[in-house]
């Protein structure tokens, strides 16, 4: 028996594939292209309005230079709510990180093994974060009324649901050595989550919550449309209103602020990674 002959009968697969496996990629791509072609087709796209639409956007553009806040009074007011937005972020973000917490180590199965709390927690945490923040936004308005607090409880209730998961699959995917060593001192539950899991984790985590920080402040901004404070309403005024000087003044006020927080963010992460690794001899 020759050599080839041998692996044609090891690896049949291989050099007789079925009309499956011959057939299957280009069945698939092409049913992915007529799906995305129907659902163009069916959503009414057309070349011809985008080319219009893109005319009328850079009219838009074109109106919006150069950026004018107006009187200074007028600058005070937009920084300010800014300044709110911002503070709306931060406040619904890490309120959100400290309450997903005891959710994310419920869903975590490396530390609830019971299947019937690990099930509930985290349906329950899919079935908060399938909401979107804006349609929180609309219900806390309803119950607290109009301003930043509805916006501040918008964003913790959506952030609670998207935590917990994250940090559910982050200490799910923790090292299990140090946990291990742990173990092996005697220690008990709470101390392997204290010093065995939490420690290898933390940086992930507070990575995660401080990209969120920087997201939120945009979604504060959209949530802020609807009445919950902010800059948002002042962003949909002025569109309404077609003073497109004071929206350019307004969005890259908004896009400056992220800027700054995501150099922030960047510095402190890196600070803690910092003084979190271990120098090898």
């Amino acid at each position: 028996m020759t050599e080839l002959e041998r692996l044609k009968r090891q690896h049949p697969a291989i050099f007789a594939p079925s009309i499956g496996q011959r057939f299957g990629g280009p069945i698939a791509a092409g049913g992915i292209a007529l799906s995305l072609i129907g659902g163009l087709w069916h959503l009414g796209f057309s070349p011809g309005r985008i080319v219009d639409g893109m005319g009328q956007l850079g009219t838009m553009i074109g109106l919006m230079f150069p950026p004018d806040p107006g009187s200074f009074a007028r600058a005070m007011i937009y920084l300010n709510a800014l300044g709110e937005t911002v503070a709306i972020a931060f406040l619904g973000t890490f309120a959100a990180a400290i309450l997903a917490m005891p959710l994310g180590l419920l869903a975590a199965k490396n530390v609830v093994a019971n299947r019937i709390v690990h099930f509930l927690s985290r349906r329950g945490l899919d079935s908060i974060r399938g909401v979107d923040t804006l349609i929180w936004a609309l219900i806390w308005i309803n119950v607290v009324g109009l301003g930043p607090f509805a916006g501040v409880l918008a964003i913790l209730t959506s952030d609670i649901g998207t935590f917990g998961k994250l940090f559910s699959e982050a200490i799910e995917a923790a090292d299990k050595r140090p946990v291990e060593g742990v173990l092996s001192t005697g220690a008990g539950p709470l101390h392997r989550i204290r010093f065995g899991i939490l420690p290898g984790v933390f940086p992930v985590m507070l990575g995660q919550v401080l990209y969120y920080f920087e997201s939120n402040t945009r979604s504060a901004t959209i949530i802020g449309i609807v009445g919950a404070g902010g800059i948002g309403l002042h962003l949909a005024e002025q569109i309404r209103t077609l003073e497109f000087g004071h929206v350019a003044f307004i969005v890259l006020s908004i896009l400056a602020a992220v800027a700054v927080i995501d150099a922030i963010s960047g510095r402190l992460r890196f600070a803690i990674i910092g003084k979190r690794a271990v120098p090898v001899d």
